[in-house]
């Protein structure tokens, strides 16, 4: 009995604790996923960052097209889900279990996101701050504040980052 208890305290923490640091797990919607690559517009070779990855949907959708992609999770069971769903693209998909918040982001030459509205300003001064531009940021549901939208589909915006 005491089992069922640990495993429901690590699923709250696994998925409750996350939102203090992003947003709780909504899978991205293939509408959603076709849409945001077709937005980043990324060729073979080229690199996508995701911010929180979920369960490895668009890693792993950008990844069959033949995108280098990285992913950032912090829950522990979604990034080992993510991880066996792009294990058959290791040589262009990698998970990396951590807080993107305070990681290293690689460069990158796009990055996707379905956050909460509440980081997005947040977001956008980390992007203002990243070393590698230019550098499109595309975010499904939610925009950047004070930010002009470049583009949009289903949902889904486009934003640049030059300087």
């Amino acid at each position: 009995m005491i089992w069922l208890f640990v495993v429901l305290a690590l699923l709250l923490a696994s998925f409750g604790l996350v939102v203090l640091v992003g947003a709780p797990f909504l899978p991205t919607l293939r509408p959603q996923i076709i849409a945001a690559l077709e937005l980043a517009d990324l060729k073979p070779g080229q690199r996508l960052l995701e911010l929180g990855c979920g369960d490895g949907r668009v890693v792993a959708a950008a990844a069959k097209q033949g995108i280098d992609v990285v992913g950032y999770e912090l829950n522990p069971i979604l990034a080992a889900v993510a991880w066996l769903r792009i294990r058959r693209y290791r040589d262009n998909a990698h998970i990396i279990w951590g807080n993107y918040w305070q990681g290293e982001w690689p460069d990158a030459d796009a990055i996707f996101v379905f956050l909460l509205q509440k980081y997005m300003k947040k977001l956008d001064n980390k992007i203002i701050q990243y070393n590698h531009k230019p550098v499109k940021l595309v975010s499904y549901a939610f925009k950047v504040p004070n930010k002009k939208i470049i583009k949009q589909s289903a949902g889904v915006f486009l934003y640049e980052y030059t300087e």
